[in-house]
């Protein structure tokens, strides 16, 4: 029942929140992601709790012996791969080499090899090695010299990007596509820092973190999310608002469709964690910027995307038959101009 994932959640956030400092909102956007099977990219400054929410993330799951295992290769329930430069693709999918007097193959397993991974500055990459990514996040499956080895739910990627400094690689719009939404954890209030630096300074900060959910409940909440309804009118909505993209005057590269696959569901997703079996359309308006602000190039770029999502948000009306009013009118002429 949508109540009973409604509770589990809270326990899970409640969990989290005892460790770090986020915002409960943007911790349930996390979930939800998670929740719906997407990757979430964190836009973000050093030392803001990354790395925690991602290990608390991971240590909040009661895992079982045979979730850490996929054809013959251990799984770790959490890793980190911080990028550098010089990281080629085999750093993080892994390799077989030879090795013994018999010459035996043995697969060296990468960092991706986990059920929760935390990709640190991940735009340091070079292109290449940012391809690497592209398989593990689309088909949640690794391919290594023809063998394909298929990583099992739960299965998470949590990255993060510098907004600024040298030696970076943007990731290509294929790549930005898959990541379900693009969060700032941004710094914490004054008394939320001064609890930070209380328990983190002491060396047995996570001493008494401990698991509040099953993993299969992870796995059963993800095949829920395709029972939460969601009614025509608020498809035809996300349908619109992502259109709108395309002729939009400020915006260079528009955002494709599955950016609407995506944001549909990421919203059930939402609506489960929040304990409804529907989706309301307000979750559409409330997700839709940080959904969609990767996808989207504009064309001068001092305009944030931000500022033009909100714009198209502000602009698509939410009446159906409105909007369809408007699809179907001409384009105005510069003839039916008024003359000024």
């Amino acid at each position: 029942m949508p109540q009973d994932v409604k509770n589990a959640i809270g326990l899970l956030i409640g969990n989290i929140k005892r460790i770090i400092s986020v915002d409960t909102r943007k911790l349930e956007y996390n979930i939800a992601s998670k929740v719906a099977g997407g990757h979430v990219i964190l836009a973000d400054s050093h030392g803001v709790g990354k790395t925690s929410l991602a290990r608390a993330l991971a240590g909040s799951i009661r895992w079982h012996s045979e979730d850490l295992f996929t054809e013959n290769v251990k799984l770790e329930r959490f890793s980190r791969i911080q990028c550098t430069v010089d990281l080629l693709p085999q750093d993080i999918l892994g390799y077989n080499r030879f090795t013994g007097v018999g010459q035996e193959i043995v697969f060296n397993k990468g960092p991706i090899f986990a059920h929760f991974v935390l990709c640190d500055e991940i735009n340091l990459l070079t292109p290449k090695t940012q391809g690497s990514f592209l398989q593990v996040m689309e088909e949640q499956s690794v391919t290594i010299e023809g063998k394909v080895y298929h990583l099992p739910d739960p299965f998470f990627i949590i990255a993060t990007m510098n907004l600024k400094g040298v030696h970076l690689f943007p990731l290509p719009a294929p790549q930005l596509d898959r990541f379900m939404i693009r969060l700032s954890l941004g710094y914490p209030p004054a008394a939320d820092e001064e609890a930070i630096v209380s328990r983190h300074a002491r060396a047995d900060a996570w001493s008494d973190f401990a698991p509040v959910v099953d993993s299969l409940d992870l796995i059963k909440w993800k095949k829920m999310v395709d029972e939460v309804k969601m009614h025509e009118d608020v498809t035809a909505y996300i349908v619109a608002c992502v259109r709108r993209t395309r002729s939009h005057a400020d915006i260079e590269s528009a955002a494709s469709p599955r950016a609407g696959v995506r944001i549909s569901r990421l919203v059930r997703a939402l609506a489960l964690c929040r304990g409804l079996d529907y989706v309301p359309l307000d979750y559409v308006k409330e997700t839709f910027v940080s959904a969609m602000a990767h996808r989207i190039v504009t064309r001068d770029p001092s305009i944030p995307p931000e500022a033009v999502l909100q714009d198209i948000l502000d602009s698509v009306p939410v009446d159906p038959a409105r909007r369809r009013r408007d699809e179907a009118a001409p384009p105005l002429s510069s003839s039916a101009l008024p003359v000024p």
